[in-house]
């Protein structure tokens, strides 16, 4: 047989995903892949239920249907404080995933180098490596996950041509601060660097303090690395419908940047996917439309849920960092084996019965003592991981490994 690509030869399959099939094997509760175990806002299901005969059917305009675009530039605009025009700046997507690839591929050349934070999410050096660029990996420094400046510095005297940005971030629930984001739109400006943002848990920011958003800002203190000064025309935003409406599964995803880069978006869009599913764009319209409360009372949802789920670590006498914003926290398993994480996840979903990610799989760094849990469940799934993993100790006091 011929040779496949060398590009994919580091490659393994996605831990997130095997984790749940893990869950699955054991009948553990699943807080390792990140989605939700309860039912997307009435009137999306109601607006959904409504296309479903109705339509459309067949392929909508290949970066978006215009009435989708059209109410998503309306939202984006609100809570962005940019302009944002829905004909010229939007490219729709299959998911998020799909929009970093487009973005990844429409700036970078084979050969050039993309700054990665170190953890990450699994996606973005693989992004990179997809698309013939280089990594370059600048650690985020636990417990707060802080960057050292100087060596982010140095990263860009590397000359890289993008640089990636998920905030709030995934794993570790870091909300960069606006004094960070203004010093990384410093170094971009000053080397010439596009930014690559992944934004999708942008109205789940827990905490207002280290954003500097005023009381009552609509993105609920989130702040738009697009939307910083001299930022918009070398930012490329990508985010998705997924985890804003409960709609993991529908794969809606978008970026926005100016007008120039998106008709590179478009074309490259148009040879990966040609275009996202018609009748699901035109049910999203409806939740696009949500008011204000909509976005307040989601926060206040995952607020009680982290709480939930933080208390329930607590009396089970469990190390973590407190996210700040999205909805996963980083538990420190160190005591119990803190060189193979992998391995106690596996332990964990088939012993304890509650399924985590081993934090190996989003650092570049040998960090081996950290698994990672998502809380975007019911409070009663919570409640029941949480009655197992108090019962952690006494398992593996009896059984350990086996």
């Amino acid at each position: 047989m011929p040779e496949t690509s060398s590009r994919t030869a580091g490659f393994g399959e996605s831990v997130i995903r095997r984790m749940t099939r893990v869950a699955l094997e054991h009948g553990a509760i699943n807080l390792s892949q990140g989605f939700p175990d309860f039912d997307p806002p009435e009137e999306l299901t109601r607006a959904l239920a409504n296309a479903a005969p109705k339509g459309p059917h067949q392929y909508a305009i290949t970066w978006g249907a215009a009435n989708f675009r059209k109410a998503l530039a309306e939202k984006q605009r609100r809570f962005m404080g940019i302009p944002v025009d829905p004909e010229k700046n939007i490219t729709v997507t299959c998911g998020s995933t799909e929009a970093m690839m487009a973005a990844m591929m429409s700036v970078t050349n084979p050969g050039d180098r993309v700054i990665v934070f170190s953890p990450f999410y699994e996606n973005y050096g693989a992004d990179a490596i997809l698309s013939g660029a280089e990594p370059v990996y600048v650690p985020l420094v636990p417990p707060d996950f802080n960057f050292d400046r100087e060596r982010l510095r140095e990263a860009f005297k590397q000359r890289p041509k993008a640089l990636i940005l998920c905030n709030p971030s995934n794993p570790s629930g870091k909300v960069f601060s606006r004094e960070e984001l203004e010093y990384i739109a410093g170094l971009a400006e000053e080397f010439d660097v596009w930014v690559i943002t992944d934004e999708v848990y942008e109205h789940i920011v827990y905490d207002d303090s280290l954003t500097g958003g005023p009381a009552g800002d609509p993105a609920g203190g989130h702040v738009y690395f697009a939307a910083l000064p001299g930022m918009e025309k070398r930012t490329i935003s990508c985010s998705s419908l997924s985890k804003t409406y409960s709609i993991t599964g529908w794969r809606l995803g978008y970026t926005i940047a100016d007008e120039k880069t998106t008709d590179i978006i478009r074309k490259v869009h148009d040879f990966l996917t040609v275009g996202a599913a018609a009748p699901l764009m035109e049910a999203a319209v409806t939740a696009l439309g949500f008011p204000q409360s909509y976005y307040d009372g989601l926060l206040a949802l995952y607020t009680k849920k982290r709480d939930v789920f933080l208390g329930a670590l607590d009396r089970a006498a469990l190390r973590y960092t407190r996210p700040r914003g999205a909805y996963y926290v980083l538990v420190d398993i160190g005591e119990f084996n803190g060189s193979d994480d992998t391995r106690f996840c596996e332990w964990l979903a088939k012993e304890v019965k509650v399924a985590a990610v081993p934090g190996s799989s989003f650092f570049r760094e040998p960090v081996n003592h950290l698994i990672r849990f998502h809380f975007a469940k019911k409070e009663e799934t919570l409640a029941a991981a949480g009655e197992r993993l108090a019962e952690l100790r006494n398992v593996w006091a009896k059984r350990g490994y086996s």
